[in-house]
């Protein structure tokens, strides 16, 4: 013991000024990127476009800009040009350098911080374009202002020279050109497309008159939106594969005394969990927040005082709604601007500022009550279909307890078909879902018991899309995986986000618990044919409704089966797909070999499920991503709901990508 305090003390004697590592101008940015733009994948990749764009998007926002325009070049670069004012040029009083330059080289330097130059604005740390800088490789810079275009050149965080007028102009406008820098991501040549556009297709809703074009060089692709209806038309989309109960989109804004601006675009469905998606100054508040409680109390308040009103009318309601009960079926945006906006945490998730509950709540009470006083038609459908809804949860209730019920849950009552691993650490244990029992019983005696689970499922589970909670449990093949999992589930769908207090019983109460989930990998195990895939999806749509913190925080995963087997004298290959099947064939070089198909796991023994499909040293899986909630929560009811003509358009625009089609 004594050794070791001397030792500390030398090493405290020691440590000195010397030690201490100065990093000067953006060199932080680059010793510790993911602090500032969260990872140095796509996902960070992508990032540093977002970042140039919401500054435009802020240009937007004051009313000055309303076209952006973003091209993806063939050398990797992304360039931003928008028709706002132009970055300030002249020279800073405090540093002696133009702003420019400031803005671009310098941490917490931008017009955020006054309100006179941005009463509204998407970024306020005045990080974005400096953090962008630091990470490119190059950064070019064109301003249009004041008659004049300017143009200054970065790279790394650093100026390649001054500032310097290239010509005259006769608009204004900022353009920023940059390519990421290799030392920094790995796949500098990743900006995806579809991801860009699903990201500009918000926003642009999100500012009603914006026009937002991405241009592809690589490709030629080319997309363009605009909505002058902005939010109402986010609805208007998100609904087009759903039953509407009224045909009119209630639409409320209102701006309060203090600057806060609150839209709120909403409709209802015959659907059977709720989609509301939450916005504060264009940032996507996934999480909620105060704004989130303020709409949810407001619709509870104002739908309960418009039926009791009308007793006579609605001679059933003979209690409260539940809050559930008034958002079953809702699709609704709610958007709010205001001033000064306080996010939690580094990913602005959740918007916090304490006032906007109260201000969101009094709005949109007062003009939903006014909405619904002057259109009864679509008032009495809402009601009605709460109603409905309120005497579904009471008939569900007593399945919903059989699930929940703690008995049920412990282990000595797991489902009996569950064929269970030794281990009880959650974090090394994984589970399969199998598709049939022959398969399941090939799984059950290859795998590893210490750790992999197996659960065969007889049949297709139940499309949870076109079924209330009532019908969901009391499918076989739900309640077994329900139980196997031991984490509850959340029977108020994908979207549902918890409000900051219980509102009196009316909040969202989220019962799925991750902590409580007894394998960290569940895995989806399917035939490689047509009824494989129809099941992978029924599990996946269960997955997103009633669990979809599984695919948030990465658990679900698909199983990849090889779909043949090559033998050639004594070489046997197994191969995932047709290019690999090809390949291989060109690597044996021969024409005596034989190929197997394999159409089911089914008709592959112990021996081969494990080596091919299961042995982590040898095995390929997909892990499950959720990016773009909203862009999913579309997918799964055009895919999975009743409506069957955009279906149809679907099917017919991505009928050209299909792939190993059973006919």
């Amino acid at each position: 013991m004594e050794k070791e305090l001397n030792k500390a003390a030398i090493t405290e004697e020691h440590y000195s000024s010397a030690d201490i590592d100065v990093l000067e101008g953006l060199e932080g940015v680059r010793a510790r990127p993911a602090m500032y733009i969260g990872s140095t994948d796509t996902r960070g990749l992508h990032h540093l476009v977002y970042e140039i764009v919401d500054n435009s998007v802020d240009e937007a926002l004051a009313g000055i800009a309303d076209t952006i325009t973003v091209t993806l070049g063939k050398d990797g670069s992304a360039t931003i040009c928008d028709n706002g004012r132009g970055i300030p040029v002249d020279i800073h009083p405090k540093v002696g350098k133009s702003a420019l330059e400031v803005v671009l080289t310098m941490l917490h330097a931008g017009g955020k911080f006054r309100k006179s130059s941005y009463m509204i604005s998407t970024g306020l740390h005045g990080v974005g374009a400096s953090v962008v800088n630091a990470l490119s490789e190059i950064m070019e810079v064109w301003v249009k202002k004041d008659g004049k275009e300017y143009y200054q050149a970065f790279s790394k965080g650093k100026s390649l020279g001054q500032i310097r007028v290239i010509g005259d102009a006769s608009t204004s406008g900022t353009t920023v050109r940059f390519k990421p820098d290799p030392a920094i991501f790995k796949e500098t040549q990743d900006f995806c497309f579809e991801t860009l556009s699903h990201r500009f297709e918000e926003v642009a809703y999100l500012t009603a008159g914006l026009k937002l074009e991405l241009v592809d060089e690589r490709d030629g692709q080319r997309e363009s939106f605009h909505f002058e209806g902005g939010i109402k038309s986010m609805v208007e989309h998100m609904n087009v594969a759903r039953e509407k109960i009224h045909e009119d989109i209630i639409y409320l804004r209102k701006e309060t005394p203090e600057k806060v601006q609150v839209e709120v675009a909403m409709q209802y469905t015959d659907n059977y969990s709720e989609s509301i998606y939450s916005f504060a100054n264009n940032v996507n508040t996934a999480d909620g927040g105060t704004h989130m409680s303020g709409l949810k109390s407001a619709l509870t308040k104002t739908i309960n005082d418009y039926a009791r009103n009308r007793k006579d009318q609605f001679k059933e309601f003979d209690e409260n709604f539940m809050g559930d009960d008034v958002r079953e079926g809702l699709t609704a945006v709610i958007s709010v601007k205001l001033p000064e906006p306080q996010f939690e945490g580094q990913t602005k998730a959740k918007l916090g500022n304490s006032e906007i509950k109260g201000i969101v709540e009094s709005s949109v009470t007062e003009l939903l009550a006014e909405y619904l006083e002057e259109n009864p038609r679509t008032a009495k459908a809402i009601i009605m279909k709460c109603l409905a809804t309120s005497r579904a949860r009471k008939a569900a209730q007593k399945a919903k307890d059989l699930v929940r019920r703690k008995s049920e849950l412990e282990i000595s009552a797991l489902p009996g078909k569950l064929a269970d691993c030794s281990d009880k650490d959650p974090a090394r244990c994984e589970i399969f879902l199998v598709e049939g029992d022959s398969a399941g019983g090939s799984a059950k005696s290859g795998r590893d018991r210490r750790f992999q689970a197996i659960m065969p499922l007889r049949g297709k589970v139940i499309n949870v899309y076109k079924a209330d909670i009532k019908r969901v449990l009391e499918n076989n093949e739900i309640r077994s995986i329900i139980t196997a999992l031991d984490a509850g589930f959340d029977e108020e769908g994908p979207n549902a986000v918890p409000t900051d207090d219980e509102d009196n019983g009316n909040g969202n109460k989220k019962s799925f618990n991750l902590d409580s989930l007894r394998y960290h990998k569940v895995v989806i195990m399917t035939d490689a044919d047509i009824d494989g895939a129809h099941i992978r999806t029924l599990l996946l749509t269960f997955f997103y409704r009633y669990m979809p913190d599984l695919i948030r925080e990465g658990h679900i995963y698909i199983a990849q089966p090889p779909l043949y087997k090559i033998k050639a004298g004594k070489i046997e290959k197994y191969v995932y797909s047709d290019e690999e099947l090809q390949k291989a064939l060109d690597q044996i070089g021969r024409d005596n070999y034989n190929i197997q198909r394999y159409k089911g796991l089914g008709e592959m023994n112990a021996e081969q499920l494990w080596d091919t499909t299961m042995n982590p040293e040898t095995r390929t899986m997909f892990r499950v991503a959720m990016e773009d909630a909203r862009k999913a929560d579309e997918l799964f009811s055009i895919l999975m709901g009743d409506a069957v003509e955009p279906r149809r358009k679907f099917i017919e625009t991505h009928a050209i990508y299909a792939k190993n089609i059973d006919i």
